[in-house]
């Protein structure tokens, strides 16, 4: 395997051979999260990745209300909201009242699916943490912001993209 996607004597690589090192390992860890088996007892309720975020805030972070996972997701407590309907009909998450305000909602992963779903989740959450933490807290921060300002320039390439068809 080549090794040319490090940083070999403190050159780093220029951006032209980064993109090629990124366009080769992108859809090679796409394929492989892709390939985790989703757990049998799971396979049946249709779970789609728009899920995985919400269920993997609830397993790592542990029970809270629709706005405090509106607000880690990044999208509108009705988005959440139905979401945890949805999940809630299917048996997966939980929601019961706040022992401390009784109008409000507390969701959690429902018992009887926490260890398939920590079992999925975890083996990608091992792997980021084997990745990052050799990092120092600065490199950390590097790698989510890329990441993030990725995902913001392929939006903004598909929505330009949407409006030269449109």
């Amino acid at each position: 395997m080549s090794t040319k996607h490090r940083n070999q004597g403190g050159t780093g690589l220029d951006v032209d051979d980064a993109v090629r090192a990124l366009l080769l390992l992108m859809p090679r860890m796409i394929g492989r999260v892709k390939r985790l088996p989703v757990p049998p007892e799971l396979q049946s309720l249709a779970l789609g990745p728009r899920h995985l975020s919400l269920l993997s805030y609830l397993l790592f972070d542990g029970p809270m209300t629709v706005n405090e996972l509106a607000a880690r997701l990044e999208v509108a407590p009705t988005t959440v909201s139905l979401m945890v309907s949805e999940l809630s009909r299917k048996d997966i998450l939980e929601r019961r009242e706040d022992d401390n305000d009784r109008r409000r909602r507390i969701v959690s992963i429902a018992e009887p699916n926490r260890t398939a779903i920590h079992d999925w989740l975890a083996r990608g959450a091992t792997a980021w943490q084997r990745a990052l933490e050799p990092l120092t807290p600065a490199e950390r921060q590097m790698v989510i912001d890329t990441l993030h300002a990725y995902q913001q320039a392929v939006e903004t390439s598909d929505d330009a993209s949407a409006g030269d068809n449109g």
